[in-house]
């Protein structure tokens, strides 16, 4: 039997690797931009040609390499970063596999230039899929320029993948502003199809946050400093007014490389506990300096999943160093001891014994009862009966608690009377018989809080509880609603249909608000301004990332509109590679989540009526778009068989 294993071919195996190494073009940029970063830089400039589909060039002052070096740093596992197993555990650089260049140059066309600090010429050098093409001196500065053209041009199928030139560019945006918020020392700049999107100078970490986020981002941050024998822990936190539902700014570092970390995440958002709403999200930028041999970067092939030896104790240093923060940002004013000079307020001494209390003056022989009380005037008109002539024999109607069959109707205002945490609307009608009330729930498979069909017939009372719940009396026992979600479900349903149709009402501002994004919140801005425009916002955009909001759609009065759009734009980033009906869906239900009855709220007996009418008019009343329960139906059943 011949034998059947053999070695791959090196081509082959870089296209492996680089099938997890290079997933996208933000991939090349973060492997080339860490390479400049570990090559001494103070300058690194990015340019790419249709979000990197076409043309990444990645420009930087390091030492650069030697005519050798260039060409063996294209080999797979050639490194200057390692030479043992034991370095492994003692980094101090961003990279150290060897894998990043050999993996690119599988699946791109190459053109370095680089020259060493002392040298008359530079290096020029061409690879094309692994395929050695050139090598030719050049004439160029100091440091390295990777030119990578035509990315995933010998893999269709990874090519063909890629998302639109929106989401690739965020992509690249994203791990753009992770590279450059740990590396506030060096100067960046970003551009794409000629466009800047960055141009960031060397300076303090806190300025390099603003640059890269705006200004605004400025007044909420809080500083954190905290040095132990096991790790030390710096940056700075959001304060609690900060918080937002989505789109909040949230960086974990260590040693100088970002990583994701959930369970330091929880540590920092148990110091807002009681602080925020439930939910919302706070801003942070927090940078770890820990012994390289306490942690390991090497668990995963993008470097981002990090395992540290001693987790959960610097779980507790963080979570106690962000309450301490917290704590203190609120300026409280001190006790002053130090009173020369000011003016001195008198204390309560001897002249107390001077001070008379009032005296009250009263009339003893007053009494009201022998005043005479000005005559009341008869409000009932004499002969009130001829108002009535011509209506003998007629019926009159007296509501009754429980009418019968054939009686009517009478409409008049709701009141709502608060009983024992019930807000009871009351319509001072009757209803109709309790035959005819509402129609029995289908007995299928489906749960008993799951509803096939819309009710028809149902109670003209209804009772809401807590602010939160809307009561109503079916023939097989008791609906709850809970209203805010039912709300969000039928204006869900309404923008849906007007981004369909095209079609929205919109309200004017009275005082145009203007709203500022960071560049990764401006592409996506750009990306769903059709969608905004057709659910009824009018925003014009100015200039540097500026844009101004004229009119906002109908019925949204009382909100926050800069908020508003903001988490719009925050709700679309999270769906960077889905579709534009995927978009608009987004869009619709975190408009209809803002615009929605709040819990709380304090509804009549006409609009939880409208409520309850709109819903079942609804294509899904059972569910909110996000999947959360909008009704249950406690049965009479169970009620009888819980009060036994």
């Amino acid at each position: 039997m011949s034998d059947i294993i053999q070695l791959l071919p090196d081509s082959v195996a870089n296209q492996i690797a680089a099938g997890e190494v290079i997933q996208r073009p933000a991939s090349v940029i973060k492997e080339l931009v860490e390479n400049s970063i570990d090559a001494g830089a103070t300058s690194i400039n990015v340019v790419c040609t249709d979000s990197g589909r076409t043309s990444i060039q990645v420009v930087d002052n390091g030492k650069g390499m030697s005519e050798t070096d260039a060409r063996l740093s294209f080999e797979r596992h050639a490194t200057s970063k390692i030479r043992q197993a034991d370095d492994l555990f003692n980094l101090h650089t961003m990279g150290f596999r060897g894998e990043a260049l050999a993996s690119i140059a599988a699946v791109a066309q190459i053109t370095l230039k680089t020259r060493l600090k002392g040298d008359d010429v530079g290096t020029q050098l061409s690879i094309a899929g692994s395929r050695f093409v050139s090598q030719d001196p050049c004439s160029c500065p100091v440091g390295s320029n990777f030119l990578i053209e035509n990315l995933f041009y010998n893999v269709p199928v990874r090519r063909k993948f890629l998302k639109s030139n929106a989401t690739e560019l965020n992509n690249i945006i994203t791990a753009f502003e992770r590279m450059v918020l740990v590396n506030p020392d060096v100067a960046f700049t970003l551009y794409n199809n000629q466009n800047e999107l960055y141009n960031l100078k060397a300076g303090s970490l806190r300025q390099r946050i603003v640059d890269v986020f705006g200004k605004k981002i400025n007044q909420h941050l809080l500083t954190l400093d905290i040095d132990t024998t096991m790790c030390k822990i710096n940056g700075y936190v959001g304060k609690p007014e900060s918080a937002r539902k989505k789109g909040a700014r949230q960086f974990f570092f260590v040693n100088g490389r970002y990583m994701k970390h959930p369970y330091f995440h929880k540590a920092v958002m148990s110091a807002y506990e009681r602080l925020i709403p439930e939910g919302d999200q706070v801003p942070y930028f927090i940078y770890f300096t820990v012994k390289p041999q306490d942690i390991d970067v090497n668990i995963h092939p993008t470097k981002t999943e990090i395992k540290f030896e001693n987790e959960s104790t610097i779980w507790q240093i963080l979570a106690a160093a962000v309450k301490d923060a917290v704590g203190m940002f609120k300026d409280v004013t001190a006790i002053e001891f130090d009173t020369e000079g000011q003016p001195d307020i008198p204390a309560l001494g001897d002249a107390a014994d001077e001070v008379k209390a009032p005296k009250l003056q009263y009339n003893p022989s007053y009494n009201p009862f022998n005043e005479s009380s000005p005559r009341r005037h008869d409000t009932v008109p004499g002969q009130w009966e001829r108002l009535y002539d011509g209506l003998a024999g007629s019926s009159t109607h007296q509501p009754s608690l429980f009418p019968s069959a054939n009686d009517g109707i009478v409409k008049s205002k709701a009141s709502a009377i608060p009983v024992d945490g019930i807000m009871q609307s009351r319509r001072f009608a009757q209803p109709e018989t309790p035959d005819e009330v509402a129609t029995e729930m289908p007995d299928s498979d489906m749960p008993e809080t799951v509803l096939e069909s819309p009710i028809e017939e149902k109670s003209p009372v209804h009772y809401q509880y807590k602010g939160q719940y809307i009561m109503t009396a079916v023939k097989s026992g008791l609906m709850i609603i809970d209203q805010h979600r039912a709300h969000t479900r039928i204006l869900y349903e309404r923008y849906l249909a007007q981004t369909a149709d095209r079609k929205a009402y919109s309200q004017k501002l009275l005082f145009p608000e203007t709203i500022h994004f960071a560049t990764a919140d401006d592409t996506t801005m750009r990306a769903i301004l059709p969608e905004l425009q057709s659910i009824g916002f009018e925003i014009s955009e100015q200039s540097d990332c500026t844009y101004t909001i004229n009119s906002v759609p109908a019925g949204l009065d009382g909100l926050n509109y800069v908020t508003l759009v903001q988490d719009l734009v925050a709700t679309a980033a999270d769906k960077p590679s889905s579709p534009a009906q995927d978009i608009c869906h987004a869009v619709a239900l975190e408009l209809a989540r803002n615009a929605a009855v709040a819990y709380g709220q304090v509804l009549t007996n006409s609009e939880m009526e409208n409520i309850v009418n709109d819903l079942f008019a609804c294509s899904n009343f059972n569910y909110t778009p996000d999947g959360k329960r909008v009704l249950t139906l406690l049965r009479q059943t169970e009620m009888e068989r819980l009060l036994g």
